[in-house]
């Protein structure tokens, strides 16, 4: 236990780890908050299409010898938008678009790796790594919380109505569309800076674990926001502090935390309901 105790305050005093936190925190945050909206309105699986183009588009950049996040923000961001209006249309379903989308951009992005003559290890963008993580992801995801956060503070009606009824949203003048290209955006940023940390392959849980999770225990739209964003948070903390101590990927145990966090509610959901039932 004293060794256990040593090493995590020898972890809070590299800097690399105190970076990889922070923006953990920070990015766990934002993808729980846009998670729990995704979530609800079954387009959840956005998050594992955008990382895959993502990846493409950082392997592209890196290839060209240019910023990552120069090339890897707009076009996930314009991917993201085609998503929308592919599913807006009808012409194609959202899973079915996201499912090729994902492929696709996947598979480009393995082609360009192959061919490069780039020394750069992009397994970082695959797995996520704790080094990867630098000083300008770390201003970008306090610019990205601080949008998130100030969306669901002066919109919180607005994200509500167009999560549940976005065909009523509509008629009472609700601007749906512009919402849902904003959240698009963030989501679009959070996956790119997140998958830095997570990784391409597993970015999607930090959207899909805490929304599901919550919502085992809680039922009103505003306590499954705060239990996710609360719980995104801690698992993330909890996940990066077991990488350090175990010595394995940060990634796997962010995952395998979520995991655990989402079978711990589960069994109060179900001890609960049987109680309900006995009484």
């Amino acid at each position: 236990m004293d060794e256990i105790l040593t090493l995590i305050c020898e972890m809070f005093q590299l800097p690399f780890m105190l970076r990889a936190i922070i923006i953990g925190i920070l990015i766990s945050l934002c993808a729980s908050l846009l998670g729990v909206s995704l979530v609800l309105k079954r387009y959840s699986m956005i998050g594992d299409g955008l990382s895959h183009v993502g990846f493409g588009a950082l392997a592209l950049a890196t290839a060209l010898n240019v910023t990552p996040l120069y090339i890897a923000i707009p076009v996930v961001i314009i991917t993201a938008f085609l998503l929308l209006r592919v599913n807006d249309s009808g012409k194609l379903k959202g899973d079915s678009a996201i499912a090729m989308v994902s492929a696709s951009a996947l598979a480009i992005g393995v082609i360009i790796v192959s061919v490069s003559a780039s020394n750069v290890d992009l397994n970082s963008y695959l797995f996520g790594s704790l080094y990867a993580v630098s000083n300008e992801d770390m201003y970008l995801s306090i610019g990205l919380s601080i949008a998130v956060i100030l969306l669901y503070v002066l919109f919180y009606n607005k994200i509500f109505a167009v999560t549940f009824d976005e065909s009523f949203a509509r008629a009472t003048g609700a601007k749906a569309t512009i919402y849902n290209m904003i959240m698009a955006s963030l989501t679009a940023v959070t996956i790119v800076v997140g998958m830095r940390l997570v990784g391409s392959l597993l970015i999607s849980s930090l959207i899909i674990f805490s929304p599901l999770t919550s919502m085992r225990l809680f039922k009103t739209f505003k306590k499954v926001i705060i239990s996710s964003a609360i719980l995104g948070v801690v698992c993330v903390v909890a996940g990066i502090v077991s990488s350090f101590v175990l010595d394995v990927p940060a990634s796997a145990c962010i995952v395998v935390t979520n995991l655990g966090a989402y079978i711990l509610f589960s069994a109060i959901a179900a001890l609960r309901e049987k109680i309900s039932k006995k009484v």
